[in-house]
């Protein structure tokens, strides 16, 4: 199969590394990116069949067109595939993306009439950019797929590229989609930014006792906010696109935090058998979850 990816870093990177490491099936892969540096890397390491220079070139001749790019970036190619790029896709192509939020895409997908089935492997890290892919990022992972209309043809190529990644399809409603993912993905985005500016600050000038608690912080500290090292334009793209949901997540967990305000600021002392008890709670859910 002929695939185009529109972006070529983590996760479109990711996907023409387990293409190229995938033996049951042919795939021809191309790229493009407005830069052109990740496509042009990755032809030179062997896993790209063409390094397109335009995305006309890419696409050309495409059965399936995955576009690779932030939310915003997506809305906008679906536009150009939709408008001028239109002359150059195949009667049949089927186009999918990889973008972590899926209702504003799919609704856009099926104003333009695309040929379209969203899609969301549910696999990243906070490293970016073509040197960061991992042909392995996949494997055993969840890849949503979120298909527009009754089109059996269209989505059997996307899971076809979903397995032969690595990933385990399943389908599922936009909505819910982005009501769950902002619970799981999209609310500790926010939450690891926002304790970035609690603790460091937010102008330009850190935080007076910031140089000391760097000093000291430790695996607590680079764990809780190893989603702010993130790509802030993705992580705006993110928020942007689904901010009701997050808005709604981030209440829920503004109502939690002041039942921890009230237990730790109680009149005469904290209460620790209270507080041993929602330590205990939070534990039991994660391992009731693990098991």
């Amino acid at each position: 199969m002929r695939v185009a990816l529109l972006g070529l870093g983590l996760i479109g990177g990711s996907i023409a590394r387990a293409l190229r490491q995938d033996a049951a099936g042919a795939w021809s892969v191309a790229a493009w990116t407005p830069r052109g540096a990740g496509p042009r890397d990755a032809a030179a390491a062997g896993v790209l069949d063409l390094a397109a220079g335009t995305i006309e070139a890419a696409v050309d001749g495409a059965e399936l067109v995955v576009l690779a790019a932030p939310p915003g970036e997506c809305l906008a190619l679906l536009d150009e595939l939709a408008g001028p790029v239109a002359p150059f896709l195949s009667p049949d192509v089927v186009i999918t993306d990889v973008a972590s939020t899926k209702a504003a895409i799919v609704h856009q997908a099926t104003t333009l009439g695309l040929r379209f089935v969203g899609g969301h492997p549910m696999a990243g890290r906070e490293t970016t950019g073509f040197g960061a892919a991992d042909g392995d990022l996949f494997r055993d992972r969840p890849w949503v797929l979120v298909p527009v209309r009754p089109d059996d043809a269209a989505v059997a190529r996307v899971e076809a590229l979903a397995r032969a990644c690595g990933a385990n399809p399943f389908r599922l409603d936009a909505r819910a989609h982005d009501t769950y993912v902002a619970a799981i993905s999209h609310m500790p985005l926010v939450v690891s930014a926002a304790l970035v500016e609690a603790v460091a600050g937010t102008g330009a000038e850190p935080r007076g006792d910031w140089a000391w608690a760097e000093a000291l912080a430790a695996g607590g500290w680079a764990s809780m906010t190893r989603l702010a090292r993130g790509d802030a334009t993705m992580d705006a793209g993110i928020a942007a696109t689904n901010a009701p949901a997050i808005a709604a997540r981030l209440r829920d967990l503004q109502a939690v935090i002041d039942e921890w305000l009230a237990l730790l600021e109680a009149a005469d002392e904290p209460d620790e058998p209270a507080l041993h008890a929602r330590f205990a709670a939070a534990r039991a859910r994660l391992l009731a979850g693990d098991a």
